[in-house]
């Protein structure tokens, strides 16, 4: 792949844009929240809530770019020799289970940080991919504010998404439309106690012009490229007007009031 120069050094704020096409996820208050949907031609910034959360944050991006592409667009997915020495190997199987479609992931393995954040540069502006994707595994310090802006704009003007996957490295400041952490969690089991659909816990840490602080659980289907809240674990319990679960399954067991421990504290 070529590399391409690097655009001229500017921190400023990011001009105003058209308002993008946007993907709608299925989930209606997660839509809402971002204004219809995932923008189209935006940087969107995933962090994992643990290393364990790794795989969480892979399969969502991958869900996501299955969903905004559909079966048309190519994907780039980019990993440096780091994150592949970290992270083991993307398997051809584990995309197509997620919905991606056969012969539409291209990877790109690149030697070190800074060559990742220029061949997504490189691709954004090219607007030959349908989506990219990039990994990166740790702090990434050539990731600063002012590349992420490159980034931003690159992705503005050509119209392709871009997901940038963040593991073991904290929340900084970026470009990114939206940044979220991502957690994996349980799924409800199939009859005969097969898994169940991937399912993540979704926070939306920060959203450029717009609601920030909110979660939800989602579970990613497949054959419909969408995404659906998961239903609440255990048994749907009937419980009087007026008196809380807490309070009454705290007295059938013997248990304090719950609103005296409140005004004991």
């Amino acid at each position: 792949m070529r590399v391409a120069p690097t655009l001229p050094t500017d921190s400023g704020p990011l001009p105003p844009a058209p308002d993008p096409r946007r993907w709608a996820s299925g989930v209606a208050s997660l839509d809402a929240a971002l204004g219809g949907g995932f923008a189209h031609g935006r940087v969107h910034e995933f962090y994992a809530a643990s290393e364990a959360d790794a795989g969480a944050v892979r399969g969502l991006a991958v869900g996501l770019a299955a969903g905004m592409t559909g079966d048309q667009a190519s994907v780039l997915w980019l990993r440096s020799s780091r994150t592949l020495g970290k992270a083991g190997v993307l398997q051809a199987s584990g995309w197509s289970d997620l919905g991606g479609a056969p012969g539409q992931l291209l990877l790109g393995i690149v030697p070190d940080t800074l060559t990742l954040l220029r061949s997504a540069a490189d691709a954004l502006r090219s607007a030959a991919p349908g989506l990219v994707v990039i990994e990166g595994w740790g702090r990434l310090p050539e990731l600063d504010l002012t590349a992420s802006r490159r980034l931003a704009l690159a992705a503005e003007r050509s119209g392709v998404t871009l997901l940038l996957l963040r593991i073991e490295a904290q929340p900084v400041p970026s470009a990114a439309q939206t940044r979220w952490q991502v957690a994996s969690a349980p799924s409800q089991a199939l009859p005969g106690q097969a898994p169940g659909a991937p399912t993540f816990d979704l926070v939306l840490l920060r959203q450029r012009a717009g609601p920030c602080g909110l979660d939800w659980r989602l579970e990613w289907h497949r054959e419909q490229r969408t995404f659906r809240e998961a239903p609440l674990p255990g048994a749907v319990v009937s419980v009087p007007a007026g008196r809380s679960l807490a309070d009454r399954t705290g007295r059938q067991r013997g248990g304090p009031d719950r609103a005296a421990v409140r005004s004991a504290a």
